[in-house]
């Protein structure tokens, strides 16, 4: 078993290293862009990445504490599906008003890597490819479609 300490240390030089590593990536729009922390550009929209124990995943976090303003992001997105998966190259997991960790009322669009632990260094490769083409696919998607969510 890890500490707290040690725990929070090993995450932290995953991230590090998926950072150095994706940092010669540019954006859709050709810019430079800090991979492990994306920023959308819009209040309540998140494009979240976790390496844990037993699983990786990444995905679109709707977060706005206004249930009908949530809902109405979330059929945005439906609406845009074809985009999407068309950028990711397979269908993600879409999940309406789900409880996140803080028992706040989330919705995500998400894709799910089981079987990988972000402790053991020998799986960071595996979970660096299961992140890389997806958050370049969903930085396509998004520079395609983000002036549709600016005005909401």
């Amino acid at each position: 078993m890890y500490s707290k300490a040690e725990s929070s240390a090993i995450r932290k030089e995953f991230w590090i290293k998926f950072g150095q590593y994706m940092k010669p990536v540019p954006s859709a729009s050709g810019f430079r862009v800090n991979w492990p922390n994306y920023k959308t550009g819009i209040r309540d929209i998140y494009f979240r990445m976790k390496a844990e124990r037993g699983f990786a995943s990444i995905g679109i976090e709707i977060a706005h504490s206004d249930e009908e303003l949530q809902e109405l992001y979330f059929d945005q997105f439906i609406q845009l599906k074809k985009i999407l998966v068309l950028s990711l190259d397979e269908e993600w997991d879409w999940k309406l008003l789900q409880s996140n960790e803080f028992g706040q009322p989330v919705s995500r669009i998400e894709k799910v890597l089981k079987g990988v632990d972000v402790m053991n260094e020998n799986d960071w490769p595996a979970i660096i490819s299961f992140l890389k083409p997806r958050i370049i696919g969903l930085d396509d998607f998004w520079d395609q479609v983000k002036p549709g969510f600016e005005g909401i």
